[in-house]
């Protein structure tokens, strides 16, 4: 018998005919490979290759080539490196260099090579919900918790954690280890965080186990979105920072016991949440031309800031298993305040044209447009473009929606070079831009020295001109990008992030705008993950705006906390909206659907341990 253990990456045993390794007197302990490391969906013990998985102890012949004579017992898979091995083998069958072994089952085991025998113990670690059921390690996964740690949720709302679990150890008995330890990685396999040396409490099998067998357990065990979450004393020792697409590797005493994927909430009116990615593209302003970028500093300290916010609304939005970035870098680009390039027909009210005219310079060539009464804004703009591509340049109409004061819909014309640069407007001498006495027309500009002009309640589906004029210069013509604007700030106190969300006519859809304050507010508030909410949500508004105010809860209103209590949750009825009205079947789909691993068939959830 031989003294071992086995990790990732196994070692090789010594050769049968070495005398210090037949004299062992304590068994192999393997533990049962029931994860899936390989990501193809079917736990690896199932695997038709194992000899190329991860958790395999093979045996070296040495000088001595193995023949194996005999084994006994179910717990351990046997093979060579190119087929498994079912003994009795045939007296003419080759010799072998090598030997794997592979836990499939709790139990014990013994293998026979010639005169050398070796005794193996198998343990099996799970994964147990707070309901009883076991989750399957190769096709589900772990989810973040959305509560807070159960000695305070009580204390605002009473929720409990369905998504945190309890690990739990299988072995023969008196081969129990004495703790688990767990390594949290981030999707590119990085160590994110630990918890070292859980301790396991025996307790009761689950019925239908095999009477040899023991069984202990840790406390439940939440995985969690932040620091701050992790750090409090009432979480602390029982959480661990996790990232939709990484994974939590188990081990025991310096050798892995089992691991499994990290997704979206395992149980939803909509089913189980696996991954989705929904993509973003990052705009940084300067405060003006070639001036200083809104965040970090310098450009690369832009681009810095910029990644690390998107990756924190992933974190945050991991409760969904909703990731913005896929292996790919997070496009971010730092950009001047665009000039006048953008010509606004009926300004914000909208009104019908009563006949007159228009006058402007583009690129410093006169256009002039005749109005006629009746016509509305949206009609003279499309006049206004057709006169400003006769003249060489480039023009878009860009309708917007109604606001709550206007007669009628307004239209922007974006005006630009005939290599896509942004033109100039300016005003034709003294003339007016309009002549007609109910149609009126604006030069839009942005101009962000003294903030960015923002909208208020009354022209919030539209937007201020200046606003428009930012947006339309850098939003990309891809309906299922979420475009984010950083601004070094709004223009009245208080305001730290908007959104537009997709509504029919508007000229904005599915942007977000923050500024440095926002970012800076951090974990106070969350800004940006907050504004994305609202777009995924296609929520205009929050909870508990007309409702209870829960100030936990990402989308709240006003919430501004960094502690614990702060607003950084979201229910699983947040995660089923978002699926709805942005996943694969909305009308525009900003969510698509980013499989944590490359097989889609699963496994049917029993309720009970595999």
């Amino acid at each position: 018998m031989l003294v071992a253990a086995a990790c990732f990456v196994q070692p090789a045993l010594a050769a049968p005919d070495v005398p210090s390794a037949v004299a062992q007197s304590t068994p192999l302990r393997l533990y049962a490979d029931t994860d899936d490391d390989d990501d193809d969906g079917v736990e690896d013990r199932a695997s038709v290759t194992p000899w190329a998985a991860h958790d395999v102890y093979f045996v070296d012949a040495g000088r001595t080539p193995l023949r194996l004579t005999a084994v006994t017992g179910s717990a351990v898979r046997v093979f060579s490196d190119h087929a498994v091995l079912a003994p009795p083998l045939a007296a003419s069958a080759p010799p072998l260099s090598r030997v794997g072994l592979q836990g499939v089952a709790a139990g014990t085991a013994s293998m026979t090579f010639g005169a050398a025998r070796y005794d193996v113990v198998v343990c099996e670690v799970l994964a147990r919900e707070s309901t009883g059921s076991f989750v399957n390690l190769a096709t589900s996964h772990a989810s973040l918790s959305r509560t807070l740690p159960p000695s305070l949720a009580t204390q605002v709302d009473g929720s409990s954690d369905l998504d945190a679990v309890t690990w739990q150890a299988r072995c023969p008995r008196d081969f129990l280890p004495s703790s688990l330890s767990i390594v949290s990685l981030d999707p590119g396999g990085t160590a994110i965080d630990h918890l070292r040396d859980l301790a396991l409490t025996k307790v009761a099998c689950a019925a239908g186990t095999p009477a040899e067998l023991d069984c202990a357990e840790t406390v439940p065990i939440r995985a969690v979105s932040d620091t701050v979450d992790r750090m409090h004393p009432a979480a602390l020792g029982r959480s661990l920072r996790a990232e939709v697409g990484g994974r939590f590797v188990v081990s025991a005493a310096a050798h892995k016991a089992a691991s499994i994927r990290v997704g979206g909430p395992r149980k939803t009116a909509l089913g189980s949440f696996d991954r989705f990615s929904a993509k973003l593209r990052v705009h940084v302003l300067r405060a003006s031309a070639a001036g200083q970028s809104a965040v970090g500093g310098d450009e690369h300290g832009a681009v810095v800031v910029a990644r690390h916010e998107a990756r924190t609304a992933s974190q945050l939005w991991g409760q969904c298993g909703i990731h913005f970035g896929r292996e790919e870098p997070l496009h971010v680009e730092i950009v001047d305040p665009p000039g006048p390039y953008l010509l606004a027909v009926g300004c914000e009210v909208g009104l019908p044209a009563s006949g007159g005219g228009i006058a402007f310079l583009a690129e410093g060539k006169p256009i002039h447009v005749s109005t006629h009464a009746g016509d509305s804004p949206v009609a003279v703009a499309h006049a206004v473009a057709h006169a400003v591509e006769a003249a060489g340049l480039r023009a878009v109409v860009s309708p917007n929606s109604r606001i709550s004061f206007g007669a009628g819909r307004t239209a922007d014309v974006l005006v630009r070079r005939p290599d896509g640069t942004l033109g100039t407007l300016t005003a034709l001498g003294g003339e007016p831009l309009s002549s007609d006495r109910t149609l009126g027309v604006c030069i839009g500009d942005t101009e962000l020295d003294d903030g960015l002009n923002h909208f208020d309640d009354l022209d919030a589906v539209a937007g201020t001109l200046e606003e428009r004029a930012l947006v339309k210069a850098y939003q990309d013509d891809d309906p299922a990008t979420v475009d984010v604007f950083i601004v070094p700030s709004f223009s009245k106190t208080g305001r730290i992030g908007e959104s537009f969300i997709d509504t029919d006519g508007s000229g904005i859809q599915n942007v977000v705008i923050v500024d440095r304050a926002g970012i800076r507010a951090g974990v106070r508030s969350y800004a940006l993950a907050h504004e994305l909410g609202h777009i995924l949500l296609d929520m205009p508004g929050h909870p508990d705006d007309f409702g209870v105010d829960q100030p936990w809860m990402l989308m709240d209103a006003d919430a501004t906390d960094g502690s614990i209590f702060g607003p950084r949750r979201l229910s699983v009825d947040d995660c089923e909206r978002a699926l709805r009205e942005s996943g694969p079947r909305a009308l525009v789909p900003l969510l698509e659907p980013w499989p944590l691993y490359q097989t889609r068939v699963r496994a049917k959830s029993t309720g009970k341990a595999p």
